[in-house]
């Protein structure tokens, strides 16, 4: 780190490293980029007729029907297909179907899931580290070539599906739109699980779909009970009373929302249990609340010079290094708010002005070029760096300057406190458990994206949720 930049890290007391704070910056964009990698992930579409054992030939052009050709005389004459691609796992639960065309002599079709080095003239749950559900004899196979007995046995005209759930590392098996039954994964199952199907004596066909058509079973709904399953179990976990108000609390008191404070506090002043308490962590996050909701309200208007003044007439501390994090980042939404109301001229000077000295410190080196790069385009809001120009950048600038005032209380004993509320600390905590559960199951199921939630279950954006 250069002299530079050991000042940088150092001028502002409490916070983070810029490091830190430049991947906050960028959380925006790192939002659309989950999006994309989880609306992204590859899924089955054909099955893979050329990592096969060839005892089967192809009935359709979309390589979705198989129909056998082998001579049947002993257990290694099977024709196994996989899918073209293993089934993804970033997700809650996966799920395929195979409709029975004709179960040819001995109706040896099977439906299942095997891993990417499957011996291929061998049944789906025959080999370790596979599954199968066979319709000669209604038999699960897992790992052996011993079945056990698992539901009822499928012929011509049966649709029959094999699905994983994730949440819970089981393996589930349908017939004509019911559930068989389930089973779990063990954990020694290595690597990721292809769908698989079979066909194992003259004139089997099968056909199969990856999902482009409606599917027999009613898998949304399958879904949705199991979710409720694991929400059952969630709230059936004790939680002391009104500790969601003493959390909704914090978090107005840490951000400095005095206004929607003062509501919740007259709206909860008849009920004993509310009745407002004064603890450490309250103490601490009471400090400098007029002075940090005005600021806040300055900062969210884009009135950067007036935040500016009024950092300087009440926390010198916080500004009087020009190299700082807090200076920077309102120097840049500065910048930011020149472009937003189109006054480009205005923007270069003020870029040449103010931001020309932190291209010198390499952590600010590739924020500054997001903010650079929208001068090049005639529509910056349509743009790779829009997000620069949405509420939530001025939201981030906000919360930093509300980190910055809260750090310089003399009767506060730790610095790290400054920068997150108790509810943001308890989402954090629960998103890392969900990926170390992630991490224990093999990368596999939905990982905790607060976004997400919030916009699936119809959430407001912070900007707009509180009358500050």
């Amino acid at each position: 780190m250069s002299s530079q930049e050991a000042a940088v890290a150092a001028a502002t007391p409490g916070l983070v490293d810029p490091m830190r704070l430049a991947a906050r910056w960028r959380s925006a964009a790192e939002w659309r980029k989950v999006d994309e990698e989880l609306d992204g992930e590859p899924e089955p579409s054909h099955l893979n007729t050329i990592n096969s054992s060839g005892l089967f030939h192809i009935v359709s052009t979309d390589k979705l029907s198989v129909q056998y050709v082998g001579i049947h005389k002993h257990g290694h004459d099977v024709g196994t297909v996989q899918a073209n691609c293993p089934a993804p796992t970033k997700r809650f639960a996966y799920y395929f179907e195979m409709t029975v065309k004709d179960a040819g002599v001995k109706g040896q079709v099977a439906i299942g899931f095997t891993t990417e080095h499957f011996k291929m003239r061998r049944q789906p749950g025959w080999e370790v580290n596979s599954f199968g559900y066979h319709g000669d004899d209604g038999y699960l196979y897992q790992g052996q070539g011993k079945g056990e007995i698992f539901g009822p046995k499928f012929t011509t005209g049966d649709v029959v599906g094999a699905g994983i759930i994730y949440a819970s590392q089981k393996l589930f098996f349908t017939k004509n739109g019911t559930v068989v039954g389930t089973v779990s994964v063990s954990k020694d199952v290595k690597g990721p699980l292809y769908p698989t199907v079979a066909v194992h004596s003259p004139n089997e066909e099968v056909t199969v779909n990856f999902g482009k058509q409606p599917f027999e079973f009613e898998l949304e709904n399958f879904i949705n009970e199991e979710r409720k399953k694991q929400l059952a179990v969630v709230e059936n976990q004790f939680l002391p009373p009104h500790l969601s108000h003493w959390i909704v609390r914090s978090y107005l008191l840490h951000y400095g929302y005095e206004d929607t404070l003062a509501s919740l506090d007259i709206a909860t002043e008849s009920n004993p249990s509310l009745t407002k308490r004064t603890t450490v962590d309250e103490q601490t996050n009471m400090y400098a609340l007029n002075h940090r909701k005005v600021l806040r309200q300055l900062i969210r208007n884009g009135d950067i010079d007036t935040a500016f003044q009024k950092l300087r007439e009440w926390y010198p501390q916080v500004v009087q290094d020009e190299m700082s994090v807090i200076c920077f980042l309102l120097h840049s939404q500065r910048f930011i708010e020149y472009i937003r109301a189109g006054h480009l001229e205005e923007a270069v000077m003020y870029g040449r002005a103010e931001l020309a000295r932190y291209f010198a410190v390499k952590a600010f080196a590739n924020l500054l070029e997001d903010i650079a790069a929208l001068l090049a385009y005639n529509e910056p809001a349509e743009s790779c760096v829009s997000y620069l120009l949405e509420p939530p950048q001025r939201e981030f600038v906000a919360d930093a300057v509300n980190a910055s005032v809260l750090s310089t209380n003399p009767n506060s004993t730790d610095s790290e406190s400054c920068m997150y509320s108790t509810l943001e600390k308890l989402v954090r905590q629960l998103t890392v458990c969900t990926l170390d559960w992630r991490t224990l199951s093999g990368g596999q199921g939905e990982a905790f994206y607060l976004h997400r939630e919030l916009r699936s279950r119809g959430g407001v954006k912070r900007s707009s949720a509180y009358s500050d």
